[in-house]
């Protein structure tokens, strides 16, 4: 699926940075909201998560996951 360009607004409605379970380790996304989807399918892949100040919230992923770094996750 072809990725579109994200504008100044998207980056403005992208609130949330989020670490999520990956296949390799913890994950950086952003997100507009914190809706864990129907039965909470969501909930066991959400590490950690903050809310971002105005700011902030046009910075790259790399950059936020530098300032917040991934929380530390035991394996099984």
């Amino acid at each position: 699926m072809a990725r579109r360009r994200t504008t100044d607004r998207d980056a403005h409605d992208l609130r949330y940075f989020v670490w999520v379970r990956g296949l390799e380790g913890p994950e950086p996304q952003k997100w507009t909201a914190m809706d864990f989807g129907i039965g909470e399918w969501k909930r066991p892949l959400v590490l950690a998560y903050l809310e971002l100040p105005e700011d902030e919230r046009h910075l790259s992923l790399s950059v936020l996951a530098r300032r917040y770094p991934p929380p530390r996750v035991e394996l099984s």
